[in-house]
């Protein structure tokens, strides 16, 4: 029987609002130094319930190249200024660049919330463990809010009022070793993988693809991973604005000369009844059941819980 849930985010879980949603935040909160970032401000409510009329953020130094997305219905507005230094660009030093960014003239109602998006680059200014404050200005047809305090050696952006958002700096992942297809009969099998799951979650979805290079078809009818009681194959569709998920009837088939890759949106399997969470970094173990190749073992490496592809981080490629 089919399911239908209402997504805000993406995934299966609609995670609760806790106080960390009260505030400015930026979704991606890691950065690589001398690596492209894609900031996207959240702005989660108005001014005491007035609506949001403008959005400003501060690019901090060693943030070069900033460019803002265009939002429709807001108009987009940039200061400009020379860097305290020059820094390696993507071909030669760059000097001076974007300072400020204001979307402005639109309306955003205090119950509802939106996103503002800009892309930059983390220079190799800053080393892993550091952090980078975004300090972001919200005003409001009545009212405003600066988003702009900096926690100082020793305390917590808990303890402010109203933190600037943040992205702390970590090291660059370290490609993982090119894996070895595992093959079943006539099917190859590649990169199992799924999400990790936030604590309390019941539901984990995993991924991968699979090639035919026979001349039968064969189906994957079901699936199991050990912290997980239970697997299905499952298809996601979006249906005005609802996405639904119901379990694919039969099997899914891999015709003779195809890859049918299992994706988050998409064809994936449903872990349902986690017995333990998922974690990123863990390697979960599993098994595939296919109509003709039978029951065959797996591992499944966990990822980010937004990940959208394997070994991929939270981190798309710059261009």
């Amino acid at each position: 029987m089919p399911i239908t849930l209402r997504l805000t985010l993406a995934g299966f879980l609609v995670l609760p609002v806790t106080g960390a949603w009260a505030h400015a935040v930026l979704e991606h909160k890691e950065a690589t130094p001398d690596a492209a970032y894609r900031g996207v401000v959240q702005i989660t409510h108005g001014c005491a319930g007035s609506s949001t009329t403008q959005v400003s953020v501060t690019i901090p130094e060693g943030v070069v190249g900033a460019k803002p997305m265009p939002k429709p219905g807001w108009r987009v507005t940039t200061t400009k200024g020379a860097y305290a230094k020059a820094y390696p660009y993507y071909h030669g030093a760059i000097s001076e660049g974007v300072k400020s960014i204001t979307w402005a003239g639109g309306s955003l109602p205090d119950d509802q919330v939106d996103e503002f998006t800009f892309f930059a680059r983390v220079s190799d200014a800053f080393t892993p463990g550091q952090t980078v404050y975004f300090p972001v200005q919200q005003d409001c047809e009545a009212g405003s809010q600066s988003w702009s305090e900096i926690p100082t050696a020793g305390t917590s952006t808990r303890d402010l009022k109203q933190p600037a958002p943040g992205v702390r700096i970590v090291a660059a992942r370290t490609a993982a070793p090119a894996v070895t297809a595992i093959r079943a009969g006539t099917l190859s099998i590649q990169a199992p993988w799924a999400r990790a799951t936030p604590n309390g979650a019941k539901v984990a979805g995993g991924y991968l693809s699979i090639t035919n290079t026979g001349t039968e078809p064969d189906k994957l009818t079901g699936a199991s991973l050990e912290r997980a009681n239970r697997g299905e194959v499952h298809s996601m569709s979006m249906d005005g604005g609802v996405m639904k998920m119901a379990p694919v009837e039969g099997g899914l088939v891999i015709k003779p000369g195809e890859t049918v890759t299992l994706k988050p949106g998409g064809y994936h399997l449903m872990f349902t009844d986690l017995k333990q969470p998922l974690m990123k970094g863990d390697t979960v173990d599993g098994t595939l059941t296919f109509e003709t190749a039978g029951t065959v073992p797996v591992a499944f490496t966990v990822e980010g819980i937004t990940a959208q592809v394997p070994n991929a981080g939270e981190h798309q490629h710059e261009h």
